[in-house]
């Protein structure tokens, strides 16, 4: 358990000392954010603010969780690895979206397929390796079945997995970037969400069928290949989100853009997958599906009808534009994520329970 711990502590400690150094160098180069002028009047006054803060928590992670083993001498696995990778890989098509925004002074970055095809070959590759590198026990980092709190039905073959797993990453992916659009907003529900992914990695591993011998009832046991590990990848983005929070809250010293949002959705639906905890993010992650879907019901609902149901989309902005503070809708979508965060959880020790 020391490893998460310290993970979690060298996450905290590098994006609090080492995101304003970033800001300093951002705002040196000039990288600002562009902000859209069919935005909320509020927000023009953050054009110019450094954006790309993403950086600073993805190579805080890495640090961390380097260091981590280093301390503990303990050996990095794939299943940990891979869930970096993701995040990695996600956010390195985020950096050059943003760089390019930056750059060229306008909202779009990367091109639409430029964009997509990074993304598509960063999930194939994670999906591809997750189905690989068992165990002693025969157990890969991912299984091709579906799961909610432990995996559930039939098999579903290596290529539908592979789209499953594609569908996972780019929704969860585009649900964080679609929700950072307040200051610490998407900073704040995402450092909620790894808090649950690091019990849950705690939990699956002191349940574990590699344990089964010595569990009161091996029935209920989790088939997880490394689940404390996880645990030690969700503590070190846990705490590496919390300490750019102090920066990323309002009023935001900096932004995480699209290299931090990306990153942060492919870490999200990583751990879920290799948990073997799929569904169950869908409600861990609450706020990004509620927000994701705003957008979904605005775009469909103007397509057929020609009318909107929300002032704004995405659902941040309708209420910014009802006349909520900035402040206000943060707060109260951090309390709506935190009792999502409860539920799921909830859910996760009941089929457990059941499992009994």
């Amino acid at each position: 358990m020391r490893q998460i711990l310290f993970s979690g502590v060298i996450g905290l400690f590098l994006t609090l000392v080492g995101t304003p150094l970033l800001i300093k160098l951002l705002a040196r180069k000039g990288y600002g954010q562009y902000i859209r002028d069919d935005g909320p009047r509020g927000h023009h006054g953050k054009r110019g603010t450094p954006t790309m803060g993403g950086i600073a928590f993805i190579l805080a992670t890495l640090i961390a969780y380097a260091l981590t083993k280093v301390i503990t001498a303990e050996n990095p696995t794939f299943s940990g690895l891979l869930v970096l990778f993701l995040m990695a890989g996600m956010g390195l098509v985020g950096f050059l979206d943003d760089y390019i925004k930056i750059v060229k002074q306008r909202s779009l970055g990367l091109r639409a397929k430029a964009k997509m095809a990074g993304q598509l070959i960063v999930g194939i590759a994670f999906a591809i390796l997750s189905l690989n590198f068992a165990d002693s026990r025969g157990q890969t980092p991912a299984s091709d079945k579906l799961s909610f709190t432990q995996d559930f039905g039939w098999s579903l073959g290596p290529v539908i997995f592979v789209i499953w797993a594609l569908f996972m990453i780019l929704a969860m992916s585009n649900g964080v970037n679609l929700t950072d659009g307040l200051d610490g907003l998407a900073t704040g529900a995402s450092v909620m969400v790894f808090g649950a992914y690091t019990f849950i990695g705690v939990w699956q591993h002191q349940e574990s069928c590699a344990y089964a011998e010595r569990l009161t009832n091996p029935a209920a046991c989790f088939e997880v290949r490394d689940p404390l590990d996880l645990a030690v990848v969700a503590s070190a983005l846990m705490g590496a989100c919390f300490g750019f929070l102090w920066w990323n809250t309002s009023p935001a010293k900096i932004f995480m853009g699209d290299t931090g949002s990306l990153a942060l959705g492919g870490a999200l639906a990583g751990l879920a997958i290799v948990s073997r905890t799929e569904l169950l993010l869908a409600l861990l992650g609450g706020l990004f599906v509620l927000i994701t879907m705003s957008v979904v019901i605005q775009v469909g609902s103007f397509r057929l009808t020609g009318k909107r149901v929300f002032r704004m989309a995405p659902l941040q902005h309708h209420f910014e534009l009802k006349g909520w503070s900035e402040v206000l809708v943060v707060v109260r979508f951090w309390i709506i994520q935190g009792m999502c965060v409860i539920v799921g959880l909830g859910l996760f020790y009941a089929g457990w329970a059941a499992g009994k």
